[in-house]
């Protein structure tokens, strides 16, 4: 039957070689794609702004884990409540595992009644909040300062309320910035609705309208003697590391230094974007306008999606991201995580911030209270029996902690309350009577086992 089998032909036909009958035979080769998710994937890492980056997110799930354990009735959770939050923080491991990597910030101790683990916020960390909410408090009118500047950057002067309440954290603005600020300082801020802010007086003389890149001009201009046309509309270059420049870039990168634009706080009716150099001048600008946000915040470093909610109001219909990669001098985004942050590179060097402030100051401690890890823990374990064992608990899981005084289910012998008082009562003599009877009562019971 062998010779009934039939050979399966080959699936895939013989490519011919290159010769002289197929020499007209065109072969394009495709270019490599040059996009905004290409330039983010090959762009010269930070290795110093990326572990700030992983670091500030830890810190953020911490904070996140702080504020609803603040939301529950007592001050500590079972940890298998807590365990039900991993999705809602995001956590990839178990809320157990990570509850024990910071002792420092948690305390994990077994419930006095139901025997099982619970988790509060550790002191240190606690007061490291209300130091955080003492130094925003403190810097109320600079933070009032920024929005007056962000509103004076916006093309209608009016800011939507909920655009502010997503950077609130990085403007150094209260939770309750609505109440506390934007009511309180009536004579500068209208709210025109529950959803937008308005500008209601435009400082003219004052110096709201110098931009923090003018201070920078000034100083190169006096102390190094540059000339004026080429700091006028210059930006501090801060390239990374091991960035590789190629043939040409410093030709273009001076050129680009030297280009006009119009300034964040100029107004002007119409941008000609068609005109020579045009298009060039309106994406300077906007690298103007995202420089100076960012010089507004107190860790000079934005959520890059967070950016997008100011296009419209800032007039910078442009592409933020692919924008931000063109200047890696000026800019630097870290994809670590799930968010992707960017950074201005002239306010960090080494991970740090080169001139800080009392807020960057009180999270600067906090983010080193997370660094601690499980190091020096062996006090932190001494302190916290010391605490279970003063601290009275009730008996519900995240229930009120009660401290002193009586308390339903106490078990209490009436008859025994006055027994210490009664005794010192009772007489020498009644109390040698006593003995001896005892005495007698036990020599019998020895002569009975004897007999």
């Amino acid at each position: 039957m062998k010779g009934l089998q039939m050979k399966t032909p080959t699936s895939q036909p013989q490519a011919f070689p290159f010769g002289p009958f197929n020499s007209a035979i065109q072969r394009r080769w495709k270019n490599p794609a040059d996009t905004a998710q290409t330039r983010l994937e090959n762009r010269t890492r930070d290795s110093q702004l990326d572990k700030l980056t992983t670091n500030l997110q830890r810190l953020a799930t911490v904070l996140q884990l702080q504020n609803l354990i603040s939301k529950r009735r007592g001050p500590y959770v079972s940890v298998q409540i807590m365990s039900r939050w991993k999705n809602i923080v995001g956590l990839n491991t178990g809320m157990g595992e990570f509850l024990r990597k910071y002792p420092h910030i948690f305390e994990i101790f077994p419930h006095p009644v139901k025997r099982n683990q619970c988790c509060r916020v550790s002191r240190r960390m606690l007061d490291l909040m209300l130091e955080e909410e003492a130094a925003v408090k403190e810097c109320e009118l600079d933070a009032v300062r920024r929005v007056k500047k962000l509103l004076m950057m916006s093309v209608s002067g009016t800011l939507r309320v909920h655009t502010l309440w997503l950077i609130k954290r990085e403007l150094g603005l209260p939770e309750n910035f609505r109440d506390s600020v934007l009511a309180k300082y009536c004579d500068d801020f209208k709210l025109v609705d529950l959803e937008t802010v308005e500008l209601v007086r435009r400082d003219e003389d004052g110096d709201l309208w110098l931009a923090q890149v003018e201070i920078w001009r000034e100083r190169e201009y006096t102390q190094k003697w540059l000339s004026e046309f080429e700091t006028k509309y210059a930006f501090p270059i801060n390239l990374p590391t091991g960035f590789k420049i190629e043939s040409g870039f410093k030709g273009k990168l001076k050129n680009w230094q030297r280009l006009q634009y119009l300034k964040p706080y100029e107004r002007k009716d119409v941008v000609r974007v068609g005109n020579c150099g045009g298009i060039q001048r309106f994406e300077k600008r906007a690298v103007a306008i995202l420089h100076e946000l960012l010089s507004l915040t107190t860790e000079k470093m934005v959520v890059v999606e967070r950016l997008s909610h100011f296009r419209k109001d800032f007039c910078m219909e442009v592409n933020v991201r692919e924008l931000l990669l063109k200047h890696p001098g000026i800019f630097y985004i870290s994809t670590r995580g799930n968010t992707q942050m960017v950074f201005l590179m002239e306010a960090y060097r080494k991970g740090c911030l080169i001139e800080p402030n009392p807020v960057y100051v009180v999270r600067r401690k906090m983010l080193d209270l997370l660094l601690l890890g499980q190091r020096h823990s062996r006090e932190l374990n001494i302190e916290s029996k010391e605490e279970s064992d003063n601290v009275v608990v009730d008996g519900d899981v995240g229930g009120d902690v009660d401290v002193g005084g009586p308390r339903d289910g106490d078990w209490v012998i009436p008859f025994l309350d006055n027994f210490d008082d009664n005794l010192h009562g009772i007489s020498d003599s009644s109390v040698q009577e006593l003995i001896d009877c005892s005495e007698n009562k036990t020599s019998r019971n020895a002569y009975k086992l004897q007999g």
